[in-house]
């Protein structure tokens, strides 16, 4: 069994700074990483910087530097965002970087040599903000101005010589790859959204510029900049070391198992992607899944509309593993989600404060007071201790399962469930009234404890520092955590002592 797993969020446009919609997908990204890693996978994860193209040289000129700088500047913004999240990230990428153009540029004349791009004409609308063409069915007039209809996003009119991909050519091949591989693109109505596209008619698509310098030149012609498509998606390639298609990193981790994307952008990475891979004859990636935005009121946030909601000052106000809890629990992954201080405030009193802090807080608290903060040696498991922990043998390999099909619902709601179930065993057993039978008063306390290693561990992938002052509890380091030993009941060490815990979550008063 293949034990690497390859993970990449979109790489971020750095146009301007990062908003939640940049934390989301880096956090759910985390989440598969972690995950991953805890069931014994050696995982890369890659996050980056997409850096070229028209819109960044404008934004750049507009600031009166050189786009280098600017993009130095911002990416600096994405790379410092990845470590207050508090990502896992093994590499990121800048498609400024010498090792990306050396990708490219193979990848470009792969597809030259083989016929598959060639040079012609282009007029079309162009949206600048979107780096996207789009169709007379896909605008609309808003205020005597031509829209997207897809992103909102203003477009214009190009007329230029232009190299193309023959897109075209691949309309059969794209839909017999979707045939063969029904699970390429997920969630399912993502995949029915590119089906139908792609049945619409592909035409061939445009992949140089002439207009502005910003970018990757195509080798053959010093007068285009490679389009800011087939440059960016090449970074899940040159980030492996591609063309050396000896690199270990190439050679463990390719093709990519998971795309992390937003579904904005689904039409490049499930359409042009695959088509780009598949004529140059490298083995695609495995899956591309689609999520669904984070609404700002009802609408996606962009900078245009002013509507950005930060991260930073959230996390500031709140904590950071309260704002990955929230996000991988309240948004239903693959749908559209929408952030509120309201039911931020209502998921850390009642789910971190009272249903996990609470818990771990009563339990190890008892433990201190009533068992000299050792862990129960002389217990002996009735029905009810085993109908609870017999639950996670029974669901460790559905969690396993789910997860590896993104189901993240799944595992939240299990986790959600297995906290009301300790809550009500702990209250239900009324320990305090067994100290007379010390037995059963060890038994109880020893489930206990072990429920709160289970919870805590399923817990590690979302709230990860959280996760490891609990743990720390049991003296289980971060290195340790083993994702299977969920399966097992009598793992901690008899007789040993327990640490004490701080207060994991703070309740905050609704009025702050």
């Amino acid at each position: 069994m293949n034990k690497n797993f390859y993970i990449t969020t979109p790489i971020y446009y750095p146009s301007a700074k990062p908003h939640m919609g940049h934390a989301y997908s880096s956090i759910i990204a985390d989440f598969f990483a972690r995950i991953k890693r805890i069931q014994g996978y050696k995982v890369f994860f890659l996050t980056g910087t997409d850096e070229h193209g028209q819109k960044i040289q404008r934004s750049a000129e507009k600031k009166g530097v050189d786009p280098k700088s600017f993009c130095d500047d911002i990416s600096k913004t994405f790379r410092d965002l990845s470590n207050v999240l508090n990502l896992t990230n093994d590499d990121f990428i800048r498609t400024t970087e010498k090792r990306h153009a050396k990708s490219v540029e193979n990848l470009w004349k792969i597809l030259e040599k083989k016929d598959e791009i060639y040079l012609s004409k282009y007029s079309g609308w162009y949206s600048v903000s979107d780096e996207a063409f789009y169709t007379e069915d896909e605008i609309e007039d808003v205020n005597n101005q031509k829209i997207s209809k897809i992103s909102g996003s203003q477009v214009e009119w190009i007329e230029e010589e232009s190299y193309f991909f023959r897109l075209s050519k691949w309309q059969k091949p794209l839909l017999k790859f979707y045939s063969d591989n029904p699970k390429f693109i997920l969630p399912e109505s993502r995949k029915n959204e590119v089906i139908s596209f792609v049945k619409g008619g592909l035409k061939d698509l445009s992949v140089s510029r002439k207009s502005f310098s910003w970018g990757i030149k195509v080798p053959s012609n010093k007068d285009h900049v490679i389009y800011v498509w087939l440059d960016a998606l090449t970074n899940y390639l040159s980030a492996l070391n591609y063309p050396n298609t000896n690199d270990d990193l190439y050679k463990n981790f390719w093709p990519a198992n998971l795309h992390l994307i937003g579904k904005d952008i689904l039409r490049f990475h499930a359409v042009y992607w695959p088509a780009f891979l598949l004529a140059a004859d490298i083995p695609t990636p495995k899956r591309v899944y689609g999520h669904g935005w984070i609404l700002s009121g009802e609408e996606k946030m962009s900078k245009s509309k002013g509507n950005i909601l930060d991260p930073l000052e959230i996390i500031e106000n709140y904590g950071l593993d309260p704002l990955r809890y929230y996000l991988i629990k309240e948004v239903s992954f693959g749908n559209d989600g929408n952030i509120s201080k309201e039911k931020l405030i209502n998921c850390i009193n009642s789910d971190l404060a009272n249903n996990f802090g609470n818990f771990c807080q009563r339990v190890i608290s008892f433990t201190e007071k009533n068992l000299d903060s050792k862990i129960p040696k002389n217990f002996l498991f009735n029905d009810d201790d085993l109908k609870i922990l017999n639950t996670y043998n029974l669901k460790c390999d559905d969690l396993i399962n789910e997860t590896d099909k993104q189901n993240l619902n799944f595992y939240v709601n299990f986790i959600q469930d297995q906290l009301f179930t300790a809550n009500k065993y702990f209250n239900d057993q009324e320990p305090w009234k067994k100290k007379s039978d010390p037995a059963r008063l060890s038994s109880i306390i020893y489930v206990s404890l072990e429920l709160i290693r289970k919870i805590s561990i399923l817990l590690y992938p979302i709230i990860p520092d959280s996760s490891l002052k609990v743990l720390k509890v049991f003296n289980i380091l971060e290195s340790q955590i083993d994702f299977n030993s969920i399966k097992v009941h009598e793992i901690l060490n008899v007789d040993s002592s327990i640490n004490k815990i701080s207060i994991l979550f703070k309740k905050i008063e609704k009025n702050d």
